[in-house]
């Protein structure tokens, strides 16, 4: 239930702040006061969204926020315990629109997106006006407001999720289907490059391997030059480091003769002396292992050219390579097995399109029990609704299949869809002896308003939302039938918080509670303010209502009649 709305620096409002309570509140004003703008703002707590254009000439930002009681068990209750709220503090809800465009949404005082607000809100309240005339104009909404009659959404998900599956197996059969009509194509490329990929005997890390290999060929000429010296200048030279360390090591032999303590010495250096034999020994070795043959660069040149080909063709790397490989083995298989696969995947589609066409023709049987319960019920309500003679129908249309359905897309004889085998037409004739027409065809405003309600007070029972907003729902109607509105409104907010904007008394006089909106003028700009009305200014709001500029006493003391004063 709504509780709480304060509205900043929005159109022409500059702070507006409102209390609303349970049962059925009334909101009242003279045309472009602002009723409209305080639906926008309801509409972008609920999710719409948000544009700089909305912003108050002169403000930087424009704020909304909303504070909703929530129910324990409601759906919205589930999903604020899916984003991890807490359902028990309440639902409040801020919008901050920028002239930047850089909007925030936040929930409870946690930043969110667009997304998480439209999956809290889903279920919180719904407007009817216009919008809900022009909805029901469009026939795709006909059968999705008798499953919400029948409560068939289950039913209709189940549908919905087989029909899935099937389309998935479909698609799966073209590509196999077009697989097979390339199939010798195909394998002929698949063996030729599996082929060529194990031919070439790739090795782990075989190119930077090969990259080492040849730096060293390049320069093998400067290695060798650099290690036969550095064995000269260190064992075999004449006046070599090892033929000095020999002299030094014999001064020191002597020496030690002298001083014991020098033998420690001579020790060292004559291990370094064993240390620098055995590196020109390992260099000897080296120099052994060199390669100065210039065929032999030319082949890990061709090696490595060949490698950079293959990376280039299949993926980048050798890894790539490798992978590749793989997966051409594995498709190599399938291809071979196409057949197979084609056998496999028809009793696929066969099992999923029996499913399917079971769930949609059960689909089909309590879609057409609920219609005519839904026809009677929209004919009792509209005949509470001074339109007595008039008569209702759900008309559940089937396609046939033309020359271009494909099998499995027919059920019956009649095409399948995701929705199941039909399409819903609400049918109406207004007036004794007139024939059944579809409602876009023939219904006024007036009556298009009380089909809107009818279907409102039907479908309160199956209604998730607990707050409903009604927008001109009023348009077209006036006089006892207003009052039969009025009646319906008051009856509808036992279940639900219901606001209604009019602007008729005949439906203003049974609300619990009542609001005027108008527009004041100060220090030249237009600002948009809403009042609480006690009695007596019910009773004078009402007066304006009934008797436009001029209230003479006869209105006066109708308006107070009205509200049973």
């Amino acid at each position: 239930m709504l509780q709480e709305l304060s509205i900043r620096n929005f159109a022409i409002i500059d702070d507006l702040q409102v209390s609303f309570s349970s049962g059925l509140t009334i909101l009242s004003g003279e045309t472009g006061a602002g009723k409209s703008i305080l639906l926008q703002a309801v509409n972008l707590i609920l999710g719409n969204r948000a544009g700089a254009a909305m912003i108050r000439a002169g403000a930087d930002t424009a704020e909304i926020e909303a504070m909703f009681a929530i129910s324990p068990d409601s759906r919205a209750a589930g999903a604020m315990r899916s984003q991890g709220l807490n359902p028990e503090d309440g639902l409040l809800i801020r919008r901050v629109i920028s002239v930047s465009d850089r909007h925030r949404i936040y929930i409870n005082g946690r930043l969110a997106t667009i997304q998480m607000l439209s999956a809290v809100t889903e279920n919180l309240a719904s407007i009817s006006g216009q919008h809900a005339h022009q909805g029901l104009l469009k026939e795709e909404q006909h059968l999705m407001i008798l499953d919400q009659f029948a409560g068939l959404g289950g039913l209709l998900r189940d549908v919905a999720l087989e029909f899935q599956s099937l389309t998935s197996f479909v698609q799966k059969r073209r590509h196999l289907q077009a697989a097979e009509k390339q199939k010798t194509e195909r394998l002929d490329l698949l063996m030729f490059q599996q082929k060529e990929i194990a031919d070439a005997a790739i090795l782990p890390d075989e190119d930077s391997a090969l990259e080492t290999v040849r730096t060293k060929l390049k320069h093998a000429e400067m290695l060798y030059q650099s290690v036969h010296d550095s064995i000269e200048k260190l064992y075999a030279g004449a006046g070599s480091l090892s033929e000095q360390l020999s002299g030094v090591i014999r001064m020191l032999d002597k020496a030690s003769q002298v001083d014991a303590a020098l033998s420690a010495f001579s020790k060292t250096l004559t291990e370094a002396g064993f240390l620098i034999e055995d590196t020109a020994g390992n260099l000897r070795n080296y120099l052994n292992t060199l390669d100065m043959d210039d065929h032999q660069l030319e082949v890990v040149d061709a090696r490595i050219d060949f490698l950079h080909k293959l990376k280039r063709k299949y993926g980048g790397s050798l890894e790539a390579v490798q992978t590749a490989l793989t997966a051409i083995e594995t498709e190599l298989q399938e291809t071979e097995h196409l057949s197979e696969a084609l056998s496999r995947i028809e009793k696929d589609i066969a099992c999923a399109h029996e499913r399917t066409c079971r769930l949609a023709c059960e689909l089909s049987e309590r879609r057409s029990a609920a219609a005519v319960r839904l026809a009677e019920r929209v004919e009792a309500e509209l005949a509470a609704l001074r339109m007595p003679h008039a008569r209702f129908q759900v008309a559940l249309k089937r396609a046939s299949p033309d020359a271009l359905t494909l099998p499995c897309w027919v059920c019956h004889e009649k095409v399948l869809t995701e929705s199941g085998l039909e399409r819903g037409v609400f049918m109406i004739s207004p007036n004794p002896g007139e024939a059944l027409k579809p409602l876009v065809q023939i219904a006024s405003g007036g009556e298009l308003s009380r089909v809107v309600l009818a279907l409102k007070a039907i479908l309160s029972a199956t209604d998730a939302v607990e707050t409903v907003i009604f927008d001109e729902v009023d348009a077209g109607i006036g006089g006892g039938v207003a009052e039969v509105v009025g009646k319906k409104l008051l009856a509808l907010s036992r279940t639900h918080q219901v606001i209604c904007i009019t602007h008729l008394p005949q439906i203003a006089r049974f609300g619990n509670h009542h609001f005027r909106i108008c527009k004041n003028v100060q220090d030249g700009r237009t600002a948009t303010v809403i009042q609480p009305l006690n009695p007596e200014e019910r009773v004078q709001e009402l007066a304006r209502m009934l008797g436009g500029e001029t209230i003479t006493d006869a209105v006066w003391k109708h308006a107070r009649e009205l509200l049973g004063m």
